[in-house]
């Protein structure tokens, strides 16, 4: 079937019910001549005539009415898909499915989890937790959520909260056992607790004399996650480098301490990116919205 068939099909479909070219036209919202041309190429391509028109009526021939009954289904349900299309065009329903990186559980998906999901009962939650970058549109993700700084260029980001504060927390127990360091080169001489999303260590980044210095720690441990490098901190294995609203329950506890404040620097905000302000989904706008409006209720 050719590109153009299909718009002469849904004209034809129109046409033999509404019996006049001028009602199915102002039904549609097009003009009559385009109808007609639209018709008569349909009728082209076929190779038979499918309406019989005069300048007072119009009806079906009979090969237009055995045609007519084979592909008015069809139209059918395309004028149905569009109805619903339409119908939930300013209703956020759906499958939301979005790319996160296993930072956002603690930080922004358990505290909005039920609330988000209590507001928009119509919206199912996908979510796939994976600290690598992922091809959004290829893998078919509806948005995906990393820190700004890091966002691909052609990617249109909804900034969600303020910057990720970073900070050096080591238990009470370890500090009275291996002192506390007062500078960035004094990690040297402690046990470390590094985060490696692959093979490579993620080094410790500090502002030192207003310039940006980064330690690579020779690390007792080695995770993949940011909350198991904080566990294993308040478990008085070693110092770690972690996002500081990730370890506040903890330090408001004071089962970890920071070290090192006024070197720690704030990385970009997370956001969540897409890849076109163009139409963005109901689904899509309404967990935006609410992350934003819940921000405060957040560590970000």
């Amino acid at each position: 079937m050719r590109l153009d068939q299909l718009s002469g099909i849904v004209a034809f479909v129109k046409v033999a019910e509404a019996k006049s070219f001028t009602r199915a036209a102002a039904e549609l919202g097009v003009a009559p001549a385009s109808l007609s041309e639209a018709v008569k190429g349909l009728e082209e391509r076929l190779g038979v005539r499918l309406l019989n028109r005069t300048t007072r009526s119009v009806g079906l021939t009979e090969a237009g009415a055995q045609y007519l009954d084979h592909v008015r289904p069809a139209a059918e349900d395309i004028r149905a898909a569009g109805a619903a299309l339409r119908e939930a065009r300013d209703r956020p329903a759906g499958t939301l499915r979005l790319s996160l990186p296993w930072i956002a559980a603690p930080l922004l998906i358990e505290p909005l989890m039920r609330p988000f999901m209590d507001a928009y009962p119509e919206v199912r939650l996908s979510l796939i937790f994976d600290d690598s970058f992922v091809d959004i549109a290829a893998e078919g993700f509806d948005a995906g959520l990393r820190i700004g700084e890091l966002l691909d260029k052609d990617m249109i980001g909804a900034r969600l909260g303020g910057p990720l504060q970073m900070v050096v927390v080591g238990s009470p127990d370890y500090l009275a056992r291996n002192g506390t360091p007062k500078r960035p080169a004094d990690l040297a001489a402690h046990r470390c607790i590094a985060f490696a999303l692959t093979r490579a260590i993620s080094p410790w980044e500090f502002i030192v004399e207003g310039r940006e210095v980064a330690f690579t720690p020779d690390a007792c441990l080695v995770v993949n996650t940011l909350p198991l490098c904080i566990t294993a901190a308040e478990q008085g294995l070693g110092l770690a480098f972690a996002v500081e609203g990730l370890a506040a329950p903890l330090l408001a506890s004071g089962a970890l301490v920071k070290v090192l404040e006024p070197f720690c620097l704030a990385y970009e905000p997370l956001h969540l990116y897409y890849p076109s302000r163009r139409l963005v989904p109901p689904k899509l706008r309404a967990f935006i919205d609410f992350v934003r409006a819940n921000a405060h209720k957040l560590r970000i």
